[in-house]
């Protein structure tokens, strides 16, 4: 992870950790590096969630991106997946989304798209660093006619909407389905498309008034939904994150359909149709060992890569598979998108539904967790080292592996977007997996928060 950006951008409080300032200089070194090889005027776009701080931020990097000659299209509130399609659809130069995805509303975050759509590469965000943060570039001086314009473009959401819909040969036959949209970006766009699609519709959290995004609401947030589920009868539930490149669903039961269990119905689709190229499914270390036995089962390899969906994204990139995600609710469908999509995960979801005449009860059952047990112990700030390099931290994560043995795993890491340290253990003794995990989270708690 660099100094500035982490695996998601940049994020931090607004205003406080992430300034205007530093938009600003954002702005002005994304803007060098990303159209330094280009011998035309550069176009860069930019989309942002609801959160009251993005208008804030979008000025602070829309100047800092004319300062460097380059013109500014704004596209207002769009879900991320939407700026990393239109980045290419529109022939821009770049893309900037203004998002802390999920985070409370006091967060916000600068991710940075390239040209093709995908997020930016190590390299590049360490050279953007490097101009911010060491002055490693004597940025050029634009005057007069040189500097950027700034216009506002009106299709963007209609254009992201019709990408969707055309992922799917037709409508979903009026599937009952209760949206919760975060109070995030989906809620520009989920109306529009979920109608078009034929599906009876019901929204939840869809009124973002600049606070109350992700709000004990959202893919982050179930237990609205899941409740509005039960009592209206509803075949199932979509639940978004605030920046809305996420979905979690909720079967008719009322029962939660994590990331995992949605990469399992749609690989299982996608190999039935012949779609599913190298029969892969790609997850993560994070994705339930469950993923891995509805695999085997099922003649699939399931491959594991690092935390992230730029990693998920890298590995299918690489061999051309078809479909990627993480547990969390990203999910990758590379026909379509460049980044995960939750507005798509959940067209494709409910055009299964369809198809196979199943309820999602019955779909979800393709795969069996194991139990897994999960804590986040917050960081004091403090600490510089990596909790790696303290021995009690190491000898308490090495006692519960021997334990569990071959019948379970631990993973403790550090997170890309929160001062957090994500202690996870699974296996099949739900009881022992909470005892364990409890002792790893009070040391790390001792020692580092």
């Amino acid at each position: 992870m660099g100094r500035l950006f982490g695996t998601d951008g940049a994020r931090g409080v607004a205003n406080s950790q992430l300034t205007c300032e530093i938009a600003l200089e954002i702005g002005r070194a994304a803007a060098y590096v990303l159209t330094k090889e280009q011998h035309h005027k550069a176009k860069i776009i930019i989309g942002k969630d609801t959160r009251i701080s993005s208008d804030m931020l979008e000025s602070a990097l829309t100047a800092g991106l004319c300062s460097m000659g380059a013109d500014a299209i704004l596209l207002g509130v769009v879900p991320t997946p939407a700026v990393a399609y239109l980045v290419k659809e529109y022939n821009a130069d770049a893309g900037i989304m203004i998002s802390a995805s999920h985070n409370p509303v006091e967060y916000n975050g600068i991710k940075i798209f390239n040209r093709y759509g995908f997020k930016l590469d190590d390299a590049i965000q360490d050279e953007i660093e490097a101009i911010i943060l060491d002055k490693a570039v004597e940025l050029p001086t634009i005057i007069g006619g040189e500097l950027g314009n700034v216009t506002t473009c009106s299709s963007a959401k209609k254009d992201y909407v019709n990408h969707i819909i055309d992922s799917i040969d037709s409508g979903v036959g009026g599937i009952k389905v209760a949206i919760d949209c975060a109070n995030g970006s989906a809620s520009a766009t989920a109306h529009e498309l979920f109608n078009s699609i034929d599906a009876n519709c019901r929204f939840i959290n869809c009124e973002p008034d600049g606070v109350n995004i992700n709000e004990n609401c959202g893919s982050t947030h179930l237990e609205p939904l899941i409740k509005y589920v039960k009592e209206h009868r509803c075949q199932v539930g979509l639940a978004f994150d605030g920046d809305a490149d996420r979905c979690l669903a909720v079967d008719e039961k009322g029962n939660v359909v994590d990331g995992d269990h949605l990469l399992a119905i749609f690989s299982s689709y996608l190999k039935g149709k012949g779609e599913l190229s190298g029969d892969v499914v790609v997850g993560t270390v994070m994705s339930n060992m469950g993923l891995g036995e509805f695999a085997k089962q099922n003649d699939i390899k399931f491959v594991a890569t690092a935390v992230g969906d730029r990693y998920v994204l890298e590995e299918m990139l690489e061999h051309g598979y078809a479909i990627g995600g993480e547990q969390s609710g990203h999910i990758i469908f590379s026909k379509y998108a460049t980044t995960g999509d939750g507005q798509l995960t959940g067209v494709q979801l409910l055009n299964i539904m369809r198809r196979w005449k199943m309820p999602l009860s019955e779909l979800s059952a393709c795969m069996t967790d194991y139990p897994q047990v999960l804590k986040n112990v917050k960081l004091s700030g403090k600490v510089t080292t990596p909790f790696t390099e303290d021995s009690d931290i190491m000898t308490a994560i090495k006692k519960a592996e021997d334990i569990l043995g071959e019948n379970g795993r631990v993973l403790v890491r550090a997170s890309g977007t929160e001062p957090l340290i994500r202690v996870m253990l699974e296996g099949k003794d739900s009881e022992l997996l909470e005892k364990l995990s409890t002792e790893i989270a009070d040391i790390i708690k001792q020692k580092r928060g």
